[in-house]
């Protein structure tokens, strides 16, 4: 099987859903964060303080090029992936692409308390969190899935993402 990406804005559920989706398909899970800092032995906040976010997108499109060139992965990305143009093709190349998404306030209360969250470390995170979200719909529409993470549980987000994918699977859907 190819890999599942999973995209979305930061909070929405990326790395729980995917963990449970690799669980029910019996596949490998990773997440590109995960990698980046391995590989470069710091967090993400430090790299972005420490060398920008160009350096740190250009990682990211590295280490998505590994994944995508291994295949069986369910893939939890960062929030800010789908900016680069090439980042969506290669995973549109190499598998099936899942948008997870939730209302700014939903995500505001996620996180309002993670440091973790370079692009977020800002005098109003909400309107930053809203401005971003703005930015990068039209790069997050570009998933085969969409779904709304923002008030059901993960097993029921779960779910739904295998009932679209065993669509997709038998032919109903769309990749």
């Amino acid at each position: 099987m190819d890999n599942i990406y999973f995209i979305g804005f930061m909070g929405t559920g990326k790395t729980t859903i995917s963990k449970l989706i690799a669980d029910h398909l019996n596949m490998k899970w990773t997440d590109l964060d995960d990698m980046i800092q391995q590989k470069e032995k710091k967090t993400v906040v430090e790299i972005f303080r420490e060398n920008g976010e160009e350096y740190f997108r250009n990682l990211e499109k590295e280490v998505l090029k590994d994944v995508a060139g291994k295949g069986g992965y369910v893939v939890s990305t960062g929030g800010g992936i789908v900016i680069v143009d090439e980042n969506v093709k290669i995973m549109k190349e190499s598998g099936l692409i899942i948008t997870l998404v939730a209302s700014p306030d939903v995500i505001y209360v996620r996180l309002k308390d993670d440091q973790s969250r370079p692009l977020l470390q800002v005098p109003n995170p909400l309107d930053e969190i809203k401005r971003l979200m703005y930015e990068r719909a039209p790069f997050y529409i570009k998933g085969d899935i969409i779904i709304d993470t923002s008030f059901d549980e993960p097993e029921i987000i779960v779910g739904e993402i295998l009932k679209e994918i065993e669509k997709r699977k038998n032919g109903k859907g769309t990749c």
